[in-house]
């Protein structure tokens, strides 16, 4: 069983970048489908972008797609989430998952999730 440790968030202006890590603790992520997902308070989980198996097959949901971008580096078995032109409508928790099965844009499809990372974007 895989711990998934997100690291990376805090808070940042309009415009401005940040990279969330996740890296995995007591398991292999290769060998996972990687995805990320986001909270804003008082709204549900939502699909933020996933990374298959094989590094370089992504999709992203429309509202992050051009801005952020999904990376792994297997050696140091993390996964990555790279923000630009970031807006204060990404404020949210972000969280990442592993999925034994497809990579996929629905949260009940993944087997391990992190405990989140506080993302603040001021305007």
């Amino acid at each position: 069983q895989v711990q998934l440790i997100e690291s990376g968030g805090g808070l940042v202006q309009a415009g401005g970048s940040l990279r969330l890590s996740c890296t995995g603790s007591g398991g292999t992520i290769s060998m996972y489908a990687m995805g990320w997902f986001r909270q804003a308070p008082g709204k549900e989980r939502e699909f933020v972008g996933y990374i298959y198996r094989s590094a370089g097959i992504t999709a992203y949901a429309n509202s992050v797609k051009g801005r952020f971008t999904i990376s792994r580096d297997n050696a140091k078995n993390t996964v990555y989430l790279q923000m630009n032109s970031l807006e204060p409508e990404d404020t949210a928790v972000y969280y990442c998952a592993a999925n034994w099965g497809p990579a996929s844009r629905f949260d009940d499809q993944y087997d391990y999730w992190g405990q989140g990372t506080q993302v603040t974007v001021s305007s």
